[in-house]
């Protein structure tokens, strides 16, 4: 029943991991819960993944804010909705936009706006009111009671415990480059927006029980799936031309145009390197991502970037001769199997490296040139010290 809970991937913000929210959640007897970290998704994926392994239904959305101002929370009412949230999410962020007051015309999902800037206006069927244990007085003398069907309980959980709670006016000292001393209360969270059980939650809200079953009308009707594991079906590229046969011609054709740049001679023990590796490529079902590769190391010579292919992938000749590596195997004498090989079941990555001065062009021509690109991240934490 709790639509608005934070980790610590609220940057600067939350302190909780994903692991001790669940396991929180259990002990509180609550069976299911929004994740809706502040102005991100980057928690969404671990706790799609680790939530059912705790008996819990996941709940995904995001606490859209303009610093530590809350505009509205929205929750995905299924994958489709995910999507709407997200790119919401990067157009404004991508463009240093501040958040309006109004989320816009979602068609998957739940707009929920805090009780203390509700709208002066007739909501849309997918937007509610958040009432927080806080607002429960001020609702008694509020025209807003005649909205029972617009009302839900949203108490926001950011902490577990009084050491998160210090933690947490740290982290928005870090963030407003402030002393602690001197920190604003309007940023930072109330030390009640804490972790409390369903039961504590029904007893608070007895005088207004539609509160808690309109959010468990809510957090029921949002339904997200995603797929996980190495038996899962791969999201990658299947053909790089359209067709598998003519994927093979492709790669045979540039393998050979490579053999006059890479080789003074064809000797027997190259031709029977290329033919080894081609034909576990090909069985593997990697021919797309060999020559999306080289696709992407052709367009920066023909920028004239300077790269270096490296990693196990300078162990194939293949790429030594499609020019996405620099390293001849054959020379050195690097295995093939070391980068692919017939039990191999995730796909193989190769390292490239660009300038600094190059890599945003690089990046921009992969999003242009293919669909579902995807950039991938690592995040960097705060320690204790």
């Amino acid at each position: 029943m709790l639509l608005n809970c934070h980790s610590y991937y609220s940057f600067r913000f939350g302190t909780a991991p994903i692991d001790d929210l669940l396991q929180q959640a259990v002990l509180c007897g609550i069976n299911s819960f929004a994740l809706t970290d502040i102005n991100t998704t980057s928690a969404c994926m671990d706790f799609v993944r680790l939530a059912p392994l705790k008996g819990i239904k996941p709940v995904l959305g995001v606490d859209f804010r303009n610093g530590a101002q809350q505009q509205y929370i929205a929750l995905a009412r299924n994958n489709e909705g995910f999507l709407e949230i997200n790119k919401h999410l990067t157009a404004h962020l991508h463009n240093a936009l501040p958040f309006d007051a109004q989320a816009p015309q979602f068609q998957n999902v739940y707009v929920v706006y805090p009780f203390a800037s509700a709208p002066q206006r007739p909501l849309q069927q997918n937007e509610f009111i958040g009432v927080g244990l806080q607002d429960l007085n001020r609702l008694k003398f509020s025209s807003l009671t005649r909205l029972t069907h617009k009302l839900v309980l949203m108490h926001t959980a950011t902490f577990m415990h009084k050491g998160h709670f210090n933690a947490h006016r740290l982290l928005r000292a870090i963030d407003n480059n402030t002393l602690l001393s001197k920190l604003a209360l309007q940023e930072q969270s109330p030390s009640s927006n804490k972790w409390i059980s369903a039961q504590q939650l029904i007893d608070a809200t007895q005088e207004f029980p539609f509160l808690v079953l309109n959010a468990m009308r809510l957090l029921n009707d949002c339904e997200i799936h995603f797929e996980f594991g190495v038996n899962q079906e791969p999201k990658n590229r299947k053909t790089y031309t359209g067709s598998v046969h003519n994927d093979v011609l492709l790669i045979k054709r540039l393998c050979n145009d490579g053999m006059s740049y890479r080789y003074a001679k064809a000797t027997p023990i190259i031709l029977n390197r290329i033919e080894k590796e081609l034909a576990i490529i090909i069985e593997k079902g990697f021919l797309s991502y060999f020559l999306i590769n080289w696709d992407i190391t052709r367009y920066a010579r023909s920028k004239g970037y300077f790269y270096i292919g490296r990693g196990s992938g300078a162990n194939s000749i293949v790429a030594y001769l499609l020019r996405i590596t620099d390293v001849d195997p054959i020379e050195l004498d690097l295995y093939f199997e070391r980068f692919i090989n017939l039990y191999r079941q995730n796909p193989p990555d190769f390292d490239i490296d660009f300038s600094w001065t190059d890599r945003d062009d690089v990046t921009r021509y992969i999003f242009d040139r293919f669909p579902n690109a995807a950039l991938l991240a690592t995040y960097n934490t705060f320690q204790y010290r």
